[in-house]
């Protein structure tokens, strides 16, 4: 196991300089590069270092699960639905309507090639590696969300932010109550997918 001071640095590097480096002008090569080295390292520290089984349990409560995450994604939906209304009503539901092969992919591979990374670095990598450094659950939830929000300061987008902060809120809150990988990455991918069925994913960084 790995000090404190190490733990420090390397979240510091990785969660930190790593994301609001993403915004300087500097080749986009550069930045894949070096998002795919963080990415295998922490794969490399999850496994090998933490010793964590990337399997999927046998006792998750999916009716539980399936039930606050439709109440959840419901509210969302409508949340969502007015502020295209009254905001950007052109571009509701636009994809789905004009480019539905394209919107099929799209879901498809945001949420095998983007949400599912994503939910292993911020949530099963961020609390099996640091949650025993904050004080509390709580602020290990908000720090999440902060830290998930920044990683989409790229967008340069305040609502982007915002949206970024509350979904880290409940991606950090559901991985806490059901400490599964899996049921995040599920939850994330709804949210995820609706913002781009109902028309917001180009500010996401969907093609469209």
């Amino acid at each position: 196991m790995h000090s404190v001071p190490y733990k420090l640095s390397e979240f510091f590097i990785l969660f930190v300089l790593f994301p609001v480096s993403l915004v300087l002008n500097y080749p986009l090569v550069v930045k894949m590069c070096l998002g795919v080295f963080g990415f295998l390292y922490v794969l490399f520290v999850l496994v090998r270092i933490e010793k964590l089984q990337l399997k999927i349990s046998s006792n998750l409560n999916w009716r539980a699960f399936w039930k606050q995450t439709l109440f959840k994604l419901l509210t969302i939906s409508i949340v969502t639905v007015l502020y295209m209304v009254f905001i950007d009503a052109d571009n509701l539901f636009v994809v789905v309507l004009n480019k539905p092969v394209l919107w099929v992919a799209i879901l498809f591979i945001y949420s095998v090639f983007s949400v599912y990374p994503q939910e292993l670095i911020y949530r099963t990598f961020f609390f099996k590696r640091y949650e025993s450094l904050f004080s509390s659950p709580g602020l290990a939830i908000f720090m999440n969300a902060i830290l998930f929000s920044m990683a989409h300061l790229l967008f340069k987008n305040t609502l982007v932010l915002f949206l970024t902060f509350c979904g880290g809120l409940l991606f950090a809150w559901t991985f806490l109550k059901t400490r599964s990988t899996l049921l995040v990455t599920i939850e994330h991918a709804i949210y995820g997918c609706w913002l781009f069925t109902v028309g917001m994913g180009s500010m996401l960084g969907f093609p469209s």
